[in-house]
């Protein structure tokens, strides 16, 4: 079978004469997930292998600890997914994995396992950039509207992304530093909360206030970007301050200040950035999009600006395969297809090729 790029099939006419199933794969971090999704939409199986418990220990993920749990892990994974979705592989349009960003190790152990199903089963191979899986796990809530902009904050990226139309990506603003998760775990450590940092700081920030006066990092004038790292900064020097001073430290209102400063600049810049392009929908997308805080501020602003707000069930904002499944869909009516050569890209920039 040729897996070439070749654009020969769309997959546009098969998509109109029968449904297409796309078994997703992921594992570009600590998560070894696979899920079965129709015609782009219809989430039929989504298993999630979660390694969070071992990592918790160290404070973070280790790449070797995560890449060696992934290949215990992949091959019931899939067959679980396969089976709770009650498809065969015949059944299956194509296979769709995460060729990139992520950690290297981490990411050869799906593109390998996709491969081998892809060779085996002579299906097409589909590669999907990790970010566009996120932002497509809000096309397994609703349909897209055009152009939309996306809010993406997962791990290290937080980003504002452009689409004008299924499957391209303009990237309006990214983080230069810290992004906004790094940002959470980097605090949450200072305040002796586990890892990962992010539900906790979000919990304990419920029973403080925000009385702390963290800075906003605005940058220039009409930029989209994001900077975290100097909130950062100032949260360690406020503890280190009220430690040396022997003041006692009210640590529900530093995680309230904390998580106050981070909202109110990804709601600012995302609805400054869905005035400008003339967005018809804002998505959020990525593990931070769990957070409370940040979908009460999100929802507040869209509906005063009048935007239609899509926001994924938990599930579907950290890392899972139904929104490389989803995402693939697009890539696979494109015509787009992957070599036998695929390779893990753990720099992989978004709408690259």
């Amino acid at each position: 079978m040729d897996f070439s790029r070749s654009n020969e099939t769309s997959g546009l006419a098969h998509g109109q004469e029968e449904p297409v199933i796309i078994l997703g794969i992921e594992t570009s971090c600590d998560e070894t997930a696979a899920a079965v999704v129709k015609n782009g939409r219809e989430l039929l199986a989504n298993e999630v292998a979660s390694q969070m418990d071992i990592h918790k220990r160290f404070g973070g993920v280790v790449p070797e600890v995560a890449s060696r749990r992934h290949v215990e892990h992949i091959t019931l994974v899939i067959e679980e997914a396969l089976k709770k979705a009650n498809v065969s592989a015949a059944q299956l349009s194509a296979i769709a994995v995460t060729k990139g960003p992520g950690l290297v190790g981490a990411l050869l152990v799906g593109v390998s396992a996709a491969k081998a199903m892809a060779f085996a089963h002579q299906l097409p191979l589909v590669g999907v950039h990790h970010i566009a899986g996120h932002i497509y796990a809000n096309r397994l809530v609703t349909e897209f509207q055009f152009p939309n902009v996306t809010l993406v904050v997962s791990g290290g990226h937080t980003e504002l992304i452009l689409m004008e139309k299924h499957g391209e990506y303009q990237i309006l603003g990214e983080t230069r530093d810290d992004a906004a998760g790094e940002a959470y775990d980097k605090v949450a450590r200072a305040l002796d909360l586990p890892y990962p940092g992010g539900p906790h700081i979000d919990r304990m920030s419920k029973k403080g206030k925000d009385t702390i006066n963290f800075p906003r990092a605005w940058l220039e004038a009409g930029s989209y970007d994001f900077s975290f790292s100097g909130l950062k900064s100032a949260v360690l020097n406020y503890l280190n301050q009220a430690s040396q001073k022997g003041e006692a430290i009210q640590k529900p209102d530093v995680a309230a200040s904390f998580q106050e400063s981070v909202v109110d600049v990804l709601v600012t810049k995302t609805m400054k950035a869905a005035q400008a392009y003339g967005a018809k929908q804002v998505l959020l997308a990525g593990g931070v999009a769990c957070n409370s805080r940040l979908r009460e501020r999100m929802t507040a602003a869209c509906a005063q600006e009048g935007f239609p707000l899509v926001i994924p069930p938990a599930y579907l904002c950290t890392d899972n395969a139904a929104m490389i499944a989803a995402a693939g869909y697009i890539e696979f009516l494109k015509g787009n297809r992957e070599y036998m050569d695929l390779n893990a890209s753990p720099g992989l920039m978004l709408g690259s090729t």
